[in-house]
């Protein structure tokens, strides 16, 4: 019973792993922590990759335990936290699709979109310089 039961819970993590990991982060800025811990996944550790490279977050390690997982270290500049808000797009039941040609700027250029393409995982930016598009997974502010 007990594998079935994480068999069950490992596939609804890797059906919605990026939305509980953007909302963990956004969740750990909101109650002003410094470290926040998600299950991991090479999706998961991608998103991540790309949030330290725009400077959303600090930084990032792998733990591996029992079970692996990826630390975050959130990023404030004095008492405001890197990220405003988060607005979700792809969900487990809708998927969102777009090519480059619909990428848009968001909140005036001062946030991203953050696509799941062929060539990885990209900001809106990167994915019209290099004119490919993807399933469009939030924007990011």
């Amino acid at each position: 019973m007990e594998k079935l039961l994480r068999k069950l819970q490992k596939k609804l993590n890797m059906e919605n792993s990026f939305i509980d990991l953007i909302i963990r982060i956004k969740n750990g800025y909101m109650s002003r922590k410094d470290t926040i811990i998600s299950p991991f996944s090479n999706f998961k550790l991608a998103i991540v990759k790309k949030l330290k490279e725009l400077k959303y977050i600090k930084d990032y390690k792998i733990i591996e335990d029992k079970f692996k997982t990826i630390s975050i270290d959130l990023k404030y500049d004095g008492k405001v936290p890197a990220i405003t808000d988060v607005k979700i797009f792809s969900k487990g039941g809708k998927r969102v699709y777009v090519s480059f040609k619909e990428l848009k700027p968001v909140v005036n250029n001062f946030g991203f979109s953050i696509l799941s393409t062929p060539k990885g995982i990209l900001t809106n930016k990167e994915a019209r310089n290099q004119k490919t598009g993807g399933e469009l997974l939030f924007n990011i502010w």
